[in-house]
């Protein structure tokens, strides 16, 4: 079984991200959602700080290391979701660049990818292919020196920011998961046009946009490994990254466990502080055990990762995490809310944010009825 640990160099990364979180994102974190408005400044600071490059191979600057990539995630978003997710979304295309590109598409994207001098987003979901990834109509048709894509998505995150799209289209229309092709669609190319962005419950800060392609023409060079592998290179990105997702389910329950005891360590009910009542007391218990354990799962995925598993050894592991973690998220804020009583609606009190979030990540990389589906297949074949 492989085991993990944090070595040092983790500890101090933990540490000065930590410290950054409290002194330079927390002023920040309420005045991002309020506006939904893309942290520029945040960008620029993580940037800064070379955080982008965590897990990119040495030879880009990076530490080649996932673990490493949860112990920031879960330190930024405990603050600020959406500084967590200026992370995220350079990391999932930039795993299907790694994982699929060829040395030429390497060597243009992943480097400024890992300082922050490019921006990236990866777009599948359909409004007729969420879950079902198989089934997205959006089509590459075969021209001379490339494709024409014709098509919609939705949600892709981050689009309207970045330089270049990883995007998944049909290349063979008459098959499901061998018909699917991944391009890399940049910035300004004919035919490539993104709509208004979505008005979202949480995940405010980042900026999620329809995409429209008409006739739009992609060099053959910008095809991400051969034609009909689409699919497997994006399961594989997905796979890599939801430990990450994971470690931000376990950020915003910690988030929402301190603010719930601050406030009720402060609040007096009966004649006595709050936090002193057993029913609040086991209620905040449980908030912990749930995240430790949460905590605990995603940490090991991620070590699973850099340990270079291969898909099938790490697709039910990384389910686990992304789902346990985001399902914990989910009932810690629930609880953090009901803490705050009356006060836990109210917009004055960033709780209700933390709920909010919590919600979207159940849902985003693969909803958890999907994680479920992929868990349930792997104890099947293996029990």
């Amino acid at each position: 079984m492989n085991q993990y640990s944090l070595t040092e160099e983790q500890l101090i990364l933990r540490e000065t991200v930590r410290k950054f979180a409290l002194e330079k994102v927390a002023p920040r974190a309420q005045e991002i959602d309020d506006k939904a408005e893309y942290p520029q400044d945040m960008f620029e600071a993580l940037t800064e700080l070379g955080l982008f490059a965590l897990p990119f191979p040495e030879e880009y600057g990076g530490a080649n290391s996932v673990l490493s990539s949860c112990l920031a995630v879960e330190e930024l978003g405990r603050i600020c979701y959406n500084t967590a997710y200026l992370l995220i979304v350079q990391w999932v295309p930039f795993g299907a660049i790694l994982y699929g590109g060829n040395q030429a598409q390497k060597d243009k994207y992943l480097a400024p990818l890992s300082t922050g001098a490019m921006r990236a987003a990866i777009s599948v979901t359909e409004a007729s292919g969420g879950s079902d990834v198989a089934g997205i109509k959006t089509r590459a048709d075969k021209v001379d020196g490339g494709y024409r894509l014709n098509g919609q998505k939705i949600f892709s995150t981050n689009a309207a920011i970045a330089d270049f799209v990883v995007v998944a289209a049909k290349t063979d229309p008459t098959k499901r998961h061998g018909g699917i092709s991944a391009f890399i669609v940049e910035k300004g190319m004919d035919g490539f046009e993104i709509g208004k962005g979505e008005r979202k419950l949480g995940s405010r800060g980042v900026p999620s946009s329809p995409l429209y392609f008409t006739d739009c023409f992609v060099p053959e060079e910008n095809r991400i490994g051969p034609e009909g592998e689409g699919f497997g290179l994006v399961m594989e990105a997905f796979n890599k990254s939801r430990p990450i997702i994971g470690a931000r389910g376990i950020g915003l329950a910690q988030g929402a466990i301190d603010l719930s005891v601050a406030y009720v360590r402060e609040r007096e009910a009966f004649g006595q502080a709050v936090s002193d009542f057993q029913g609040v007391q086991w209620m905040l218990a449980d908030m912990a055990m749930q995240t430790e354990a949460a905590r605990h799962l995603v940490y090991k995925a991620a070590s699973i990762v850099d340990s270079g598993a291969t898909r099938m050894e790490l697709a039910p592991i990384a389910a686990m995490a992304k789902c346990f973690a985001t399902d914990v998220a989910m009932k810690v804020a629930t609880d953090a809310l009901q803490l705050f009583g009356s006060a836990g609606v109210s917009k004055d009190n960033r709780i209700e944010q933390y709920f909010r979030d919590a919600k979207v990540l159940q849902i985003i990389e693969g909803t958890n009825q999907i994680q479920r589906n992929i868990i349930g297949k792997h104890v099947v074949r293996t029990f």
